[in-house]
């Protein structure tokens, strides 16, 4: 007969300090899926906007009134999306990266050493976003 574990109640919050590397990386690795995803559709929306331009008249076009250029122009222009777009590449890195690492670790390579590869894409997750910040903002200005 098998054992039982209590695991808590759900409502135990202060459960998350018993969290090792491995659950933080599943926690982070959904939670990046879900921004991802949200980021999908809010950039299918977005440029959607610009989709009457595609019906233009070729002189329409011509005088540079085109819907989709003049919106990538003037969101390009606001800081605020310059920062969100660091903000992207840093949770696009870290899913790929940790994406990678539990890659490995299914075809049973790395299993000893799980927790210092999640360390090591939180890490190079960061270098890489710090290293784009003055390639990201630089036209901002």
């Amino acid at each position: 007969m098998s054992q039982s574990y209590n695991r808590g109640l759900i409502e135990d919050f202060s459960r998350w300090r018993e969290f090792e590397a491995g659950m933080w990386a599943w926690i982070f690795h959904k939670f990046t899926g879900w921004v991802l995803i949200g980021y999908l559709f809010t950039h299918i929306a977005v440029l959607s906007t610009g989709i009457p331009a595609s019906g233009a008249s070729e002189a329409v076009l011509m005088a540079g009134e085109d819907v989709y250029t003049q919106t990538i122009v003037s969101l390009e222009g606001l800081l605020l999306v310059r920062i969100l777009e660091v903000g992207l590449l840093a949770v696009a890195v870290f899913h790929m990266l940790n994406g990678a690492r539990l890659l490995l670790v299914d075809l049973g390579v790395g299993l000893d050493a799980q927790d210092k590869s999640f360390y090591a894409s939180l890490i190079l997750t960061g270098a890489i976003t710090v290293a784009s910040v003055p390639t990201f903002i630089g036209g901002a200005f």
